[in-house]
């Protein structure tokens, strides 16, 4: 066998490797990412959201870095846009 195929041979592992942990780890993680972004992005008011500290609420008032939840009769609380983990219902 050629010296130069026997080196490329030699590189096979970690080539799979690398293309192995693209597809495990990297892809999943950005596609998640991109659904983050753009249910931030979909917010609207009326939407019933839940807080990543676990608050639910519907959304009264949105600007592009604040959301101001309704969580019970007379009672509003302020949050970073980025602290809504999920829309309620989907």
């Amino acid at each position: 066998m050629p010296q130069d195929l026997m080196q490329l041979v030699q590189f096979w592992p970690i080539i799979l490797m690398f293309a192995v942990m693209y597809f495990i780890i990297y892809r999943p993680q950005k596609k998640q990412e991109q659904q983050r972004k753009r249910l931030l992005e979909n917010l609207k008011k009326g939407d019933r959201v839940v807080t990543v500290g676990g608050a639910h609420g519907t959304i009264t008032a949105i600007d592009p870095n604040k959301v101001t939840l309704k969580v019970a009769e007379k009672t509003e609380i302020t949050f970073s846009r980025s602290a809504i983990a999920s829309i309620q219902g989907e």
